[in-house]
């Protein structure tokens, strides 16, 4: 991919960006969340993304974290359209014995949050977001070949002109670096639903 294309949403605590790999350093104390149950917004987390108005594409990434190492330590993929409005999916580090492979989806300012306990030893994972308009897919996998669907979602603000990109934060007061590399821009690999009809 042509790095250059892509732009901050706040700046990390340092970064490295190559030709084929972003290395971020978290701060801590970032997060991005949105009111839902906790009762409170936390939109600080930096974000490096592109923008695009192709409506059909899939984006794929290999994340690296190997020293996470603090509660819901976490770096991933990520649509972030404006703070009430994005997506995100990661593994956050919850503790030694396991962590949450997960995904949270914002629309107009309300958050949501679906995980799946994995084991604490994960220290890489492999993202592939894709985009039929407004409609979203999210999906991970271990080595970049075999995918497994982790969330469906319409965005109400997803047409049309929309970022995307990679995201890494410390929610609470940690720093660790997290490692993007294999970022592909690719034909949408969400295909058309072929089963039952629209009414």
């Amino acid at each position: 991919m042509d790095l250059s294309r892509f732009q901050w949403t706040r700046e990390p605590k340092a970064c490295t960006v190559g030709e084929d790999q972003v290395e971020i350093v978290t701060k801590p104390c970032t997060d991005l969340w949105q009111r839902t149950y906790y009762h409170f917004q936390n939109d600080n987390a930096p974000v490096f993304q592109m923008e695009t108005e192709e409506p059909y594409f899939s984006f794929v990434v290999k994340t690296e974290f190997q020293d996470s190492h603090r509660r819901f330590d976490q770096c991933g993929v990520v649509l972030y359209l404006d703070s009430e409005n994005w997506l995100k999916a990661s593994v956050e580090y919850e503790n030694e014995q396991f962590q949450h492979l997960g995904s949270v989806v914002t629309n107009l300012g309300w958050s949501d949050w679906a995980t799946t306990a994995i084991d604490a030893s994960v220290k890489s994972m492999w993202y592939r977001l894709s985009r039929r308009e407004d409609d979203y897919c999210i999906e991970c996998s271990s080595n970049g070949e075999v995918w497994q669907q982790m969330r469906i979602c319409h965005m109400h603000r997803g047409g049309g002109k929309i970022r995307f990109g990679i995201y890494a934060c410390s929610p609470e007061d940690s720093s660790f670096p997290a490692v993007f590399s294999q970022m592909r821009l690719i034909e949408c690999q969400w295909k058309a639903h072929d089963g039952q009809q629209p009414d």
